[in-house]
């Protein structure tokens, strides 16, 4: 977790260098989600190259861990017990399980939407069975298979959630907004290590919707330079 208020007094102290800005809460907020899921949505990339690099299996097994560090805090997991899940909450499905938990669960393929189709237009033996079933995501909803022309509903879910927005709450002091921690402040989910990247991208982002090439060029050459100093996949 990184304190939003941290990363806020960052930004305006190098927004105002030189008098050159200064970044509402409004727009520090809007930026703050951008900047926060540009760096998460990275993370997906990061991993996939990572796999398809090659290289010594002990660097790779490093950076698949700092990868799985950073994401776990986004890990959840729903099962049919719980309320309908919400799929603005879910970024990536990564397991599906049918049964239960006294039978036993049965893990699922998730497969596309082509492959689903054609699994019902097969030969019986290629169909999914009841210990081979398969799973599709579509239209917001896992459908799962476990037999042919059989359709079920899965018992649990495995996937990673989307970030919450960021939000830094505050109150007017003689014209001036002043920080105010309280039940709808909403700090970073990111790794602790992902401070100065956060700071260099809000820059970069308060400096292009201002107008202010300065303060977007201060921001994208501070991104820039962070970026060069990261371990290499």
């Amino acid at each position: 977790m990184i304190l939003i208020d941290s990363v806020y007094q960052k930004v305006l102290a190098l927004a105002n260098k030189e008098q050159r800005g200064y970044i509402t809460p409004q727009d520090f907020n809007l930026f703050a989600d951008q900047a926060q899921m540009e760096i998460f949505e990275q993370y997906f990339y990061d991993i996939n190259l990572a796999r398809k690099s090659q290289g010594n299996d002990t660097v790779y097994a490093d950076i698949d861990d700092m990868f799985e560090q950073k994401l776990q805090v986004f890990e959840a997991a729903w099962n049919s017990s719980l309320p309908a899940l919400s799929f603005q909450d879910v970024y990536r499905i990564y397991d599906v399980y049918i049964g239960d938990a006294q039978v036993g669960t049965t893990a699922c393929e998730i497969v596309n939407t082509k492959d689903f189709n054609a699994a019902f237009n097969k030969s019986r033996m290629l169909s999914p069975t009841t210990s081979r079933p398969i799973a599709v995501i579509r239209d917001d909803n896992v459908i799962v298979a476990d037999g042919f022309n059989s359709i079920t509903t899965p018992s649990v879910i495995i996937y990673i959630r989307v970030p919450k927005k960021p939000n830094w709450t505050y109150v007017v002091v003689n014209k001036k907004a002043m920080y105010n921690a309280n039940n709808s402040t909403v700090n970073f989910e990111l790794h602790k290590s992902e401070e100065v990247q956060l700071v260099n991208k809000i820059l970069k982002l308060a400096g292009i919707s201002n107008k202010q090439n300065d303060i977007a060029s201060a921001g994208q050459g501070m991104e820039m330079t962070n970026t060069q100093l990261q371990p290499k996949i």
